[in-house]
């Protein structure tokens, strides 16, 4: 019995015997299961991310239409282009985050270091920069309508959206160009004997 159960718990693997005695070689690796633990609660934060997103996109964009109505003349006709504007914010922000559910996927399959992770981080990469050259082409339309509403937190809303996108964007092409030196190592050291 102590034979079988130092067996059992070797290199952190679990055996299943069946109940005639023969060994079963089904092989769980306990380091395989935390990591597809931890990047089920980093799916599940994306998520949430992602949920307000839609929300915002889906169902404040026609509330806000009656309250730009009876704000008057003077905000009217930014009423249409700040629509056009969060549903093409929207899309490459949902796009990035896809990219990442696709990056955690590879991590659960052991793909991290691999051609797909490294496309995936550029894609992220250019979708944090347009939407931060696109928070920094609206941000006079933001300090317009700040000033006409005595706003000032919109404008100060619009800075950090954009200062947030681009260091996202600048982290990303960091991290790609990290993943593809590993991999320049990976591939030097499986060629070595």
């Amino acid at each position: 019995m102590k034979i079988i159960l130092q067996m059992m718990l070797k290199d952190n693997n679990i055996l299943i015997n069946d109940i005639l005695g023969v060994k079963i070689s089904l092989v769980i690796s306990c380091e395989v299961l935390n990591m597809k633990r931890e990047t089920l609660f980093l799916k599940i934060a994306l998520f949430l991310i992602a949920v307000p997103a839609i929300v915002i996109s889906i169902m404040w964009l026609p509330w806000t239409a009656g309250i730009a109505e009876n704000i008057g003349s003077e905000l009217a006709f930014l009423q249409y282009l700040s629509y056009l504007f969060i549903l093409v914010a929207v899309t490459p922000y949902l796009f990035s985050i896809y990219q990442t559910f696709l990056i955690l996927g590879f991590i659960d399959r052991n793909l991290a270091f691999s051609d797909q992770s490294v496309k995936a981080l550029k894609k992220i990469k250019y979708s944090a920069m347009f939407l931060g050259i696109q928070f920094m082409v609206a941000l006079p339309f933001l300090f317009y309508i700040a000033e006409v509403d005595d706003a000032p937190g919109l404008a100060a809303i619009g800075l950090i959206i954009t200062l947030a996108s681009i260091v996202i964007s600048v982290f990303a092409a960091v991290l790609e160009k990290l993943l593809k030196h590993a991999m320049d190592i990976k591939s030097e050291n499986d060629l070595t004997i």
